[in-house]
């Protein structure tokens, strides 16, 4: 199974959203929750790409993208196989 991080704010609906893919899925994942920590923004920013909304989704390292970018791959049926990887 793909090691899976997402990084994420506790209100916001696109990280919901996003969780709610994996979990129906039934994905393990690591959660880092930034709420107010601008430090830990930085470290994902630099993890993908200058990017800095949430959520930011990373399958065995590699940068997926948001929320959309998520549910984009799980619509072309690309998703499966990337969870399937082996960390």
């Amino acid at each position: 199974m793909a090691n899976v991080e997402i990084y994420t704010w506790t209100f916001c609906p696109y990280c919901i959203r996003a969780k709610s893919l994996l979990k129906r899925k039934g994905v393990e994942f690591t959660e880092h929750n930034i709420d107010r920590d601008e430090e830990a923004r930085d470290k994902m920013a630099e993890r993908a790409n200058g990017r800095r909304s949430v959520p930011q989704i990373f399958i065995n390292g590699q940068h997926i993208g948001g929320c959309d970018d998520l549910h984009a791959l799980d619509t072309k049926g690309e998703l499966d196989g990337l969870l399937q990887q082996p960390a």
